[in-house]
């Protein structure tokens, strides 16, 4: 109980010492638009890297780490399953008892996770000015008849200003800051980009999304 309550309090005070005003900024839109985390959780590591795959395109791509934490859960899941299956079949077969069925549990278990983040963190993040979108996903704006259908995506032209705020994270046995870049629309909305634990990395990153969009940064990092 003492352990949350000191979390919680920890937590309240990483707020406050992120507290910041959007009316310095002298922008109507900063009014209009939230200041809070727009995706809650986060990352205590780098997780993405932008990449300019051409003068007209940036993407953020998995980081080197990243990875390979996704990789260490998915071969590790799929090791066990392998590894055991093979074993129990050599020594006679697979039996419908506890000691087959939890090993292969915990394999899957690991290789469904592993599968799942490896495919939910490669998933295209993508600024092109060629065809005039930014989106994340599998699927371009561009590609498709109904663009309303994409869950995340926007024009460049929509886009205000780039945003970058912190979220500090609490868990069990951890506390830590998570770095969030989004990005502001015209009308106040707000997209998620990406959202990991290098505040440097990050900031290094919408300096350079801002000068290829040519918007400003609103840093309260």
């Amino acid at each position: 109980m003492l352990k949350k309550l000191t979390q919680a309090l920890q937590s309240m005070a990483g707020q406050r010492l992120h507290t910041f005003d959007p009316s310095s900024l002298g922008d109507p839109v900063a009014l209009q638009t939230g200041w809070t985390p727009a995706r809650s959780g986060g990352a205590s590591f780098r997780t993405h890297k932008l990449v300019a795959v051409n003068p007209d395109r940036l993407e953020f791509r998995p980081a080197g780490g990243a990875m390979l934490f996704y990789l260490i859960f998915l071969l590790a899941g799929l090791g066990i399953l392998i590894g055991f299956s093979a074993q129990k079949i050599s020594s006679g077969g697979l039996a419908f008892d506890l000691d087959t069925i939890l090993p292969i549990a915990v394999g899957a278990v690991f290789a469904a996770v592993g599968g799942g983040l490896l495919y939910f963190g490669t998933l295209p993040v993508v600024f092109d000015r060629r065809n005039g979108f930014f989106w994340k996903g599998r699927t371009a704006p561009h590609e498709v008849m109904n663009r309303r259908a994409l869950k995340h995506f926007a024009g460049l032209k929509e886009i205000h200003a780039l945003q970058l705020i912190s979220e500090h994270c609490t868990g069990n046995k951890s506390s830590y800051y998570s770095y969030e870049l989004n990005l502001v629309l015209k009308d106040g909305r707000r997209i998620n980009v990406v959202d990991h634990g290098s505040r440097d990395k990050l900031r290094e990153d919408a300096k350079t999304l801002s000068e290829f969009l040519q918007k400003p940064v609103w840093d309260t990092l």
